[in-house]
């Protein structure tokens, strides 16, 4: 999404040249900034307003960066369904709207304003303090694995039909033969079958944006329990998560680490983070999860008897855009 060449805002005594728009609210954040809506307005140096902000990200006529923070939400949220659908619109917030002009860019953007010099910081003596910078998305960490999240939940449909059901079956079949073994308990107490994973795909950053691309492998249903023993009942990252996840619903977590989206039919699109995971759903299907100390893979979790529940409890407890 970009803005038109004649998009323009007062900011830094200076006329801005609009490249692009971002939310930030509890339902709707760049997640390249943090797990949560509070982490990710602390990045800004933003206190965590209920009724969030928009990012207005341009140059002035020096060709600097800008970040423009302003609190009418629902405006940037028009001008983006616009610029998604093609539609030109003119992003001019009123003044009295602006809360912040910070000086660079948190996000990384690919686009230029024309007739002005390259995009580049302010000068020091013209900016409040040291410049905005995206977050270090060369190698994997929290910001990739969060982008990779993002974008398995905007491509679900390219990433779900890598998944074999039947070797969701396979895995529950072996684990429970594995438990019964073991005398029938799983890791926690659970069935060893709940939620066993099935096949494995990985994510690789592309160059300057969050966009993400996919192949599969395979993992062994085998994972370890926290002392790292041998558990039948999968992965023990993905076991991690699930009981990190169910503790949400407990105890609700910082705003916006929960949040639930619009999916096709009747289902919802779940997204949930936490401490080096994230975790993506539908609520009538199944979920992936990422792990910080798994650098590009994406690990799928089965239904199994387990996981609706959990996701309808996380639905009803989830921020959702207005």
């Amino acid at each position: 999404m970009a803005g038109t060449d004649e998009d323009t805002v007062a900011a830094a005594d200076d006329a801005l040249y609009v490249l692009t728009a971002v939310l930030l609210t509890p339902a709707k954040f760049p997640s390249a900034l943090g797990d949560d809506y509070p982490e990710a307005c602390a990045a800004l140096g933003m206190p965590p307003l209920a009724d969030g902000y928009g990012l207005v990200l341009g140059q002035d006529g020096g060709g600097a960066r800008w970040t423009v923070v302003i609190d009418d939400v629902s405006l940037v949220a028009v001008a983006i369904a616009s610029w998604d659908c093609g539609m030109e619109y003119d992003l001019s917030p009123d003044e009295r709207t602006v809360v912040a002009a910070l000086p660079g860019w948190p996000l990384a953007v690919a686009v230029a304003a024309p007739g002005v010099p390259a995009p580049h910081d302010p000068a020091p003596d013209v900016a409040d303090g040291s410049a905005l910078t995206p977050p270090d998305t060369s190698t994997w960490g929290p910001a990739q694995r969060r982008l990779g999240a993002d974008e398995i939940a905007l491509q679900w449909a390219l990433w779900r039909e890598q998944i074999d059901d039947a070797e969701f079956t396979a895995s529950r079949e072996r684990a429970e033969a594995a438990a019964g073994a073991a005398g029938g308990a799983g890791h926690d107490g659970e069935s060893a079958a709940a939620d066993a994973p099935g096949s494995r795909g990985s994510v690789a950053a592309a160059e300057h944006s969050g966009r993400q691309t996919e192949k599969t492998d395979s993992v062994d249903d085998a994972g370890s329990d926290a002392a790292g023993k041998a558990s039948p009942g999968g992965h023990s990252g993905i076991r991690r998560v699930l009981a990190e996840v169910r503790a949400y619903v407990d105890s609700p977590p910082p705003l916006g680490r929960v949040r639930s989206s619009f999916a096709p039919g009747d289902a919802r699109t779940l997204r949930a983070d936490g401490p080096g995971w994230s975790l993506v759903a539908r609520t009538d299907d199944i979920a992936f999860v990422l792990l910080d100390e798994e650098p590009g893979e994406v690990l799928p979790v089965g239904r199994g008897p387990e996981l609706p529940g959990l996701l309808e409890a996380l639905d009803k407890m989830a921020v959702r855009p207005l």
